[in-house]
């Protein structure tokens, strides 16, 4: 069928596995200062078939073995597609039912997303776009493992504002279950049902109707850097095949997992900041004047801790949508100039360990609320990195389904 949006079925690879919980890991971006983490998935899966001998885990890129890990990745891609161990379901969508760690059930619907629809640089007007600012020197590292790989596993999760939930809410996979089971390190279950030709159109159906009453269709919540990195593999085979017709070339589109912003299930928590410089009175005085700090309420508001004192200061003069932006904003020039670090911390109780520290400054922010996202995206363009989490790292998305991109 021809679709109406960037989002359409995909021919999904499904593992048939005597153990799917071995197969199945979480999003390799998570867990990145715990390697005991990924030691210990490696130790649980042994020898059985996993997607964790599929993809690199980000704890180990810049590491000198980096590049040979990459190399058994692929041979071992093969290995898989060889063996057969992959079923085929040509021109599907997955509902999605993930149970996650706190018991809260999060529903999406897996498919392929157009790259041609996609654009994370600043001020994009494209139907898909980044939430957050993409950070390009983390693309290199995720191009060099695609370039060569002949599937994709995705753990993309593509965000759309659904106040009704017109588009997930109507579907249950009629066509049946293909795989239910428990996943591993306490992420909770993941059960997965195939639409049938009815539902597909209707969810394409539901998602014209949503563009209709936005600017912005999808925004990426989780994955961007690789989504990003899908892009670039793609545009790179376009520059180096001049002329050739790559409209229906596989890496034209991305496996990726879209989920409604208002499921009870996703939950927004704040990302605070720690900030060492040398001249911590020189900040606040250059930040109260540049952001017109002080202590009559206003839509913005930000908390500054420092030696065991917290202060609640309102910005007059804002330089975002959000409160964390016009504080990254300010920091980013600031450090530029007079140097300093920052670190972005999950948390509250250890935001008020660290910022007790001598040298050191933390910035509360308060959760962005769902209705703010969209509107701020469009408002500025891709937020600033690290402006909020969907959720604890075991109930990020956990490799699964695959596609073949060569």
């Amino acid at each position: 069928m021809k679709f109406s949006t960037a989002f359409r079925s995909a021919d999904i690879l499904i593992p048939n596995c005597s153990d799917m919980k071995k197969w199945s890991v979480v999003a390799c971006d998570q867990y990145t200062s715990e390697p005991e983490y990924w030691q210990e998935a490696d130790r649980y899966v042994g020898d059985a078939p996993s997607s964790l001998r599929l993809v690199l885990p980000e704890v180990y890129i810049g590491k000198p073995d980096a590049a040979a890990r990459i190399e058994k990745i692929n041979r071992t891609i093969d290995s898989y597609l060889n063996s057969g161990i992959f079923k085929e379901y040509k021109d599907s969508m997955i509902c999605l039912e993930r149970r996650q760690s706190n018991g809260k059930v999060r529903r999406g619907i897996v498919g392929a997303i157009d790259l041609e629809e996609y654009d994370y640089r600043p001020g994009s007007r494209s139907q898909i776009r980044a939430t957050e600012a993409t950070v390009a020197e983390r693309i290199p590292a995720r191009l060099e493992i695609r370039k060569n790989a002949k599937i994709e596993l995705p753990h993309t999760m593509i965000l759309i504002d659904d106040p009704e939930d017109s588009v997930i809410g109507g579907v249950f996979g009629e066509k049946g279950v293909v795989y239910s089971f428990d996943l591993m390190g306490g992420g909770g279950s993941v059960k997965g049902s195939l639409l049938s030709e009815k539902e597909i159109s209707a969810v394409d159906a539901a998602l014209a109707k949503l563009r209709e009453k936005s600017e912005m269709l999808f925004a990426v919540g989780d994955g961007n850097h690789s989504l990003a990195a899908a892009k670039e593999h793609y545009e790179r085979l376009k520059r180096e095949n001049p002329g050739r017709d790559l409209s229906n070339h596989p890496a034209r589109y991305a496996l990726c997992e879209i989920v409604n912003l208002h499921s009870e299930a996703l939950e927004f928590e704040a990302i605070h900041r720690i900030v060492r410089v040398p001249d911590q009175y020189n900040l606040i005085m250059e930040m109260s004047l540049a952001l017109g700090l002080s202590g009559i309420s206003s839509e913005q508001r930000v908390r500054i801790h420092r030696n065991f004192t917290v202060r609640e200061l309102y910005i007059r003069e804002p330089l975002s949508k959000l409160s964390v932006g016009s504080v990254q904003a300010f920091l980013d020039k600031y450090i530029s100039t007079h140097g300093g670090e920052i670190d972005y911390i999950h948390g509250d109780t250890t935001l008020k360990r660290l910022a007790a520290e001598p040298g050191v400054i933390g910035f509360e922010f308060a959760p962005i609320g769902k209705d703010q996202l969209f509107p701020a995206v469009v408002a500025d363009g891709a937020l600033p990195r690290k402006t909020f989490s969907m959720g604890e790292a075991a109930d990020k998305r956990y490799y699964l389904e695959a596609r073949r991109i060569v």
